[in-house]
This record gives C-alpha cells, sequence and structure tokens, in this order.
C-alpha cells in the first residue's frame, strides 16, 4: 500500500485574504489607507511633533522645512501636527454617526420588514419623511437649537442616516421572511425575536456592513463641511474641515498648504471608505447569485 504524504492546507497571506475579499489591489490598498488613518488618529499625540495648538506668530505661513515638514498656517501652528490630531475628529464624529444610525435604522428595518401591516406602513413613511429631510440642514438646524460643537451635529446626522439602513434592512428582512427555514423556526414554535436575533440580523450584517462603509465617508464629509461652516467642532480644536475655513486667507496669500493639506485628507479617507464599502457590495453580490 502506498503511503500518502499529508499536505498542509495552503494558507493565503493577510494581502491576498484582502483581495479575494474585495475587489484587487485598489480594495487592499485601501484597507491599507484606512488602517493607517486610525493608528494615526491614535498615535497623534506620540506622532506629532509639536502641539497642535501651540502659536508662534513669529513662524507665520512658513514653507516646508525640516523644522515643519508640511509648513505652519497663519497662527504659527505646524499643520502636520493639527493634520494628525484632527484625524481624530474628522474619524470620531462619523464612527459615532454610523454607529447610531445602524443601531436605529437595523431596529426600523427589521421591525418594519418583520411586522409588514400598518407596523411596516407607518415606519416606512416615518423614514420616508426623514429621508426628505437634508442631514446637513437638519444638522443646522440642531446646531441652531442647541449651540455648535460635535454634539449637535453627530445627533442630526444620526437621525438623518437612519432611513439609508432601514431601508435598506426592510427589504432584506421581508425576503427572508418569506424563505422556507424561517416558516420551519415559525412552525417549530420560535419566537419572532429569537428568529430575528439569531438568523435574520446575521444574515443581514454583511449587507449592513458595506452600507455602514459607504456612509462612513459620507459622514465624514457631511461633518466636515458643518466644520468648515462653523456649525461643527470649533477652533482651536484640530478639525480637517475646521483647517480648510482657516486656511482660506492663507491661501490668498500664496500658502497653499494651510488648505489643500487637510482637503486632501478628506478626499483620500472618503474615497477609502467608498471604495470599502462598494468592494463588501460586490463580494455580497457575487455571493447571492
Amino acid at each position: 500500500m502506498t503511503a500518502v504524504a499529508a499536505v498542509e492546507p495552503h494558507r493565503r497571506p493577510l494581502l491576498g485574504r484582502l483581495r479575494v475579499l474585495g475587489q484587487g489591489p485598489l480594495f487592499t490598498t485601501a484597507v491599507l489607507v484606512l488602517t493607517l488613518l486610525v493608528l494615526v488618529a491614535l498615535l497623534a499625540p506620540v506622532l506629532a511633533p509639536y502641539e497642535p495648538d501651540l502659536i508662534d506668530l513669529g513662524s507665520s505661513l512658513v514653507g516646508t522645512g525640516p523644522d515643519h515638514l508640511l509648513g505652519t498656517d497663519q497662527s504659527g501652528r505646524d499643520i502636520l501636527s493639527r493634520l494628525l490630531y484632527g484625524a481624530r475628529a474628522g474619524l470620531l464624529g462619523p464612527l459615532l454617526v454610523v454607529g447610531l444610525s445602524t443601531v436605529l435604522g437595523v431596529l426600523l428595518g427589521v421591525v418594519a420588514g418583520w411586522r409588514g401591516g400598518w407596523v411596516d406602513a407607518l415606519l416606512s413613511r416615518a423614514m420616508d419623511l426623514v429621508f426628505s429631510f437634508p442631514g446637513l440642514l437638519l444638522a443646522i438646524l440642531f446646531v441652531a437649537v442647541t449651540g455648535p460643537g460635535l454634539t449637535a451635529p453627530v445627533t442630526a446626522m444620526a437621525i438623518a442616516y437612519s432611513p439609508y439602513v432601514g431601508r435598506l434592512v426592510r427589504g432584506i428582512a421581508q425576503r427572508e421572511k418569506a424563505r422556507p427555514y424561517i416558516e420551519s423556526y415559525l412552525v417549530q414554535g420560535w419566537s419572532g425575536w429569537t428568529i430575528c436575533l439569531r438568523h435574520l440580523l446575521p444574515n443581514i450584517a454583511p449587507t449592513v456592513l458595506a452600507q455602514s462603509a459607504i456612509n462612513f465617508g459620507y459622514a465624514l464629509m457631511d461633518l466636515a463641511a458643518l466644520s468648515f461652516l462653523g456649525f461643527g467642532v470649533q477652533p482651536p480644536t484640530a478639525d480637517w474641515g475646521a483647517m480648510i475655513n482657516e486656511g482660506q486667507q492663507a491661501v490668498l496669500q500664496g500658502a497653499m498648504l494651510p488648505a489643500l493639506a487637510p482637503a486632501g485628507c478628506i478626499v483620500v479617507a472618503v474615497v477609502a471608505f467608498g471604495i470599502v464599502g462598494e468592494g463588501f457590495a460586490d463580494r455580497i453580490a457575487r455571493r447571492d447569485r
């Protein structure tokens, strides 16, 4: 009898798994960029060469050099340090928006899709009503009532983004409810909440993850716009949107980096989140075929 040698299962390296999960090198690059942004936000106090709010009027609008790799703004503050610290506010706000809107949207969508009837009609009309209000307008209304800062815009944007998740989850819940495995659990006497928690939500989770990644990029852009307009994070706190606003006058004086550097960070982050979200969505679409 011939002995058959045991063959070790082939293990894909991490980058290979990312390529398989998404759409190839572009998806992998986007994941690496987002990982780098998270690390920068967490390690900002260690990485920043200066305090982000350290004012030095004698170094106003200094160009790039060994002391200031990206130069300084009009107040003499180091742009690189402010970018690193700005990543914290730039990622924390969208994280809160996506987290709150996902929880609220999943709850509304599952209840509407599972119960149907007048409950579905009521919740669907409520989501349509919220969906009809632009998120930025809703955030400005909240700021007008409670004052500028991070709390009001995050609350308003979370409410405005919940219909995106809720309508998506509602459609999936209705489709899953009509499948035989749900009917079999109902016949066995399982309660609706038990079926939703143990079987429906895990089936919905990948699609919600893809939508949340896309929403993260939009939320980042909207919150940066609010900070640019003066309704979000207030100076002197480092925030990418506020930095663009502060850098407008520097552009007129020929210094481009105070405004272009934070704008570039926003563009890179939004594009990366969009690529990751689309990669997950395409993966889910291929799985369902």
